[in-house]
């Protein structure tokens, strides 16, 4: 076959496709896990359990740590930190961020408890940047910044979301912490429900401490085929949560995970990917154990 330009370029763009299949089979996921799957167990067993089980990461689900996780005091705060250290146990950051204490509503028509609520939203980016390196803020709290429970319209929810958000930015960079916007199910929170939607936030914000997340749990609303969301949104995409549509871990329900991991590993995901569950039962060994087989054993099915 002679050379010419046309096939040089054909063959150089087919040799690369090649390398990156090559690369993507050999791809493995950075594996996290929220420390409330360990249902009632102490911050430090929890760590264990992470690494005992597969996992190199954990989120950290402030109201698991005290009632108004503001409050931790510096010594608690590196206590924290050591802790995860002693373990080798590589902390992701927060998540469940606004359940704790109660009352909080970022979106609300009541300027009082929004304030107050930004204001505690900002003790949180500094408890996330103090408990380690990094630190990731996954904003979901779908009952804290819902339309209804605010007794607002989702159009002025959104931009009171991108207020706050500008509002807290320069912050969160100055302290090394993103802010990452979760869309979710609209059975849960009417504010935000797709990809799309968190991508818009995220524009008007305009800041690098604002990006977005992927949860199969909240994915309901995508029109698109999820492995197709993720290609399409990738440059936002900062972690993603994995979970049945139902709130259970892999495999005990009917939701398609292989598309989305396939997807994921075609590009080489460089983010988590964390293991986020609502419902704790047979066990948290069970639940941690058996997930990250089936995720591992999918993560080498998929090409």
């Amino acid at each position: 076959m002679q050379l010419n330009r046309r096939n040089f370029v054909g063959l150089a763009a087919a040799t690369l496709a090649f390398r990156e299949h090559l690369q993507s089979k050999g791809h493995r996921f950075r594996l996290g896990i929220s420390n409330t799957t360990f249902e009632n167990w102490s911050f430090r067993d929890a760590m264990k359990g992470t690494i005992r089980f597969g996992y190199t990461g954990t989120e950290i689900s402030p109201f698991t740590l005290t009632e108004d996780p503001s409050t931790l005091t510096a010594s608690q705060r590196n206590n924290l930190k050591s802790i995860m250290v002693d373990e080798n146990v590589a902390y992701i950051g927060l998540h469940n961020i606004l359940k704790a204490p109660k009352g909080l509503h970022v979106t609300t028509s009541n300027g009082k408890k929004r304030q107050d609520s930004w204001e505690f939203f900002r003790k949180l980016v500094d408890l996330a940047a103090d408990l380690g390196d990094n630190a990731l803020m996954i904003f979901g709290s779908s009952k804290q910044r819902s339309a209804k429970l605010g007794e607002t319209t989702v159009s002025d929810a959104k931009k009171r979301l991108v207020e706050g958000l500008a509002d807290i930015a320069p912050q969160a960079e100055a302290r090394g912490v993103k802010i990452l916007m979760e869309p979710l199910a609209p059975h849960l929170c009417d504010v935000v429900n797709t990809m799309a939607e968190a991508v818009e936030i995220v524009d008007q914000v305009n800041s690098p401490a604002v990006r977005a997340m992927f949860d199969t749990h909240n994915a309901v609303a995508e029109t698109l085929d999820h492995g197709e969301v993720i290609k399409k949104y990738l440059p936002y995409i900062e972690h993603v949560h994995i979970n049945e549509l139902d709130g259970r871990h892999p495999g005990t329900g009917s939701y398609d995970f292989l598309p989305v991991l396939r997807a994921l590993k075609s590009v080489q995901f460089k983010h988590w990917v964390s293991l986020e569950v609502f419902k704790f039962k047979p066990s948290p060994e069970v639940i941690a154990r058996d997930s990250e087989r089936l995720l591992r054993k999918w993560e080498r099915e998929v090409t």
